[in-house]
């Protein structure tokens, strides 16, 4: 599969969501979980709420493979994600992002947009992938990157 909307997620009421759901639209694909970069999550929504008549569309996938910072269910991260950051893009089910059972979207991803010095690992939560509107993985973005700093490349896309 070359593109990413031949792939799906499970959203957090445990449906399957095919990513086609999102074709000729901008994607940012963000790795999240509670950690002390959490507080991204507001300025995601921010960006979001700014550019979504554009066409970005803000994809939250939790992980637990970082430091164990994610053990909720999907129902109390939502509730969590709501309440304290006002979160309204959508969010999905959790995920392994690395290793052998890693899902295949992560999998995707980290073949088309290695990080540095061509690791193909995702190092930490809020690592960020960037989408253009035909599906294609543009580029990664690192944990520590904020959202703010993302768009330029963003309205790039738009």
């Amino acid at each position: 599969m070359d593109n990413l909307y031949d792939f799906s997620a499970t959203d957090l009421q445990g449906a399957p969501v095919p990513l086609s759901r999102y074709a000729g639209q901008v994607l940012l694909v963000n790795v999240a979980s509670l950690c002390g970069l959490t507080p991204q999550y507001a300025e995601l929504e921010a960006l979001w709420r700014e550019a979504k008549d554009l066409g970005l569309v803000v994809l939250g996938v939790p992980c637990n493979q970082f430091g164990s910072q994610e053990p909720g269910s999907e129902a109390e991260i939502g509730a969590f994600c709501e309440r304290n950051y006002g979160v309204s893009f959508p969010l999905f089910a959790k995920v392994r992002v690395n290793g052998p059972d890693a899902h295949p979207l992560f999998v995707h991803l980290k073949e088309r947009a290695p990080g540095l010095l061509g690791s193909r690992a995702v190092k930490w939560n809020f690592t960020k992938f960037l989408v253009d509107r035909q599906g294609r993985v543009v580029r990664r973005f690192a944990p520590q990157v904020t959202p703010e700093r993302l768009r330029p490349h963003i309205e790039a896309l738009l």
